[in-house]
């Protein structure tokens, strides 16, 4: 276990991004096609191929999912990925054509402090097909692919991962940028909202407060005293499982995982986010699936994520908000 959204077997994760820019692509591609979904929550959201992926429709399994920056700009990024995946020989196949299916969402990055005067052409086509060239089962977390600009109310965001086997002996995990309007850290405090579910160190073992802090409940929101504007933060998620689920079954865990946000994140799912949880079950393993506690398992993956994708973030120049390591040590 790496714990990452790798260690669902049948699932590789690439990344690309350009440090001037301060954007990039994080792109979860499945080795073979898996039955996914979604779920939207924020108010905001910025998404392409999610409509496909309610149980009503068609289409059951899908090739990847891009996970972007660059706000509408980013969506660009999927086409890059579909036309590396059809180079591949990949895609849904109707007669002799075959149309990879590549959900996406991206999230705002374009007022982080990065050169974002790219000229006629947005680069995030090119990232797309770069993050997908990289694809591998290890990858770099935090100031990285689609968490390489993002920020949140207090402090950069990032891209974080986690992962959990169940004693039935299936493999949850979840992959994460997190670049929401509200906070992940305790009023002013280093301690994460989703302390209570870390395991292992892995986002600095400070615990929940206590006491809390007397202005815990405060509402932080990007800006600092402004409410934020329409379209500006968004945290987008991914979680996996090696069960094997229906596409009913794959909503239900999309949906059940937003518990997750509400974690780690205060406030969530705000009018001016575009929170949205993607699901993908592989199917490799073939044990009868559990939904409420593959659910409870994937919400409590994207708690750990979120605040770890803050724990990595690393300083670059022009940063607009510092990171947690360089806050609070």
């Amino acid at each position: 276990m790496r714990n990452l959204l790798t260690d669902v077997a049948g699932l590789r994760v690439g990344n690309a991004d350009d440090a001037r820019l301060k954007s990039g692509v994080t792109v979860v591609v499945c080795d073979k096609p898996a039955v996914g979904s979604a779920h939207v929550m924020g108010g905001a959201p910025g998404t392409r191929e999610t409509d496909l992926l309610q149980p009503e429709f068609l289409i059951e399994a899908i090739d990847a999912i891009v996970l972007s920056g660059g706000s509408a700009f980013g969506l660009d990024a999927a086409s890059g990925v579909m036309h590396a995946l059809a180079r591949d020989g990949r895609g849904y196949r109707v007669g002799s054509a075959a149309v990879p299916i590549v959900p996406a969402a991206i999230l705002f990055d374009l007022l982080n402090g990065g050169d974002k005067k790219w000229g006629d052409e947005p680069p995030y086509r090119r990232l797309g097909g770069a993050a997908y060239a990289a694809a591998r089962h290890t990858f770099a977390l935090g100031s990285v692919g689609a968490g390489t600009g993002a920020t949140t109310a207090t402090l950069k965001g990032g891209l974080g991962s986690a992962s959990v086997r169940l004693d039935s002996g299936v493999t949850v995990a979840a992959l994460a940028a997190v670049n929401a309007a509200g906070a992940v850290t305790v009023g002013d405090s280093p301690h994460f909202w989703a302390a209570p579910f870390e395991a292992g160190g892995e986002f600095g073992e400070r615990g929940l407060p206590h006491p809390l802090p007397s202005d815990a409940a405060r509402v932080r929101l990007k800006g600092v005293a402004s409410p934020g504007r329409p379209g500006e933060s968004t945290t987008l998620a991914v979680v996996a499982t090696d069960a094997r689920l229906t596409k009913r079954d794959a909503k239900r865990l999309a949906v059940m995982a937003h518990d997750g946000f509400a974690r780690a994140v205060f406030p969530v799912h705000t009018p001016i986010d575009g929170d949205i949880v993607f699901s993908i079950a592989t199917g490799l393993v073939e044990a009868a699936p559990d939904i409420v506690a593959l659910g409870s398992a994937a919400a409590v993956c994207v708690a750990r994520a979120i605040a770890r994708g803050v724990y990595e973030a690393a300083p670059a120049p022009g940063d607009v908000l510092p990171t947690w390591r360089q806050r609070f040590g």
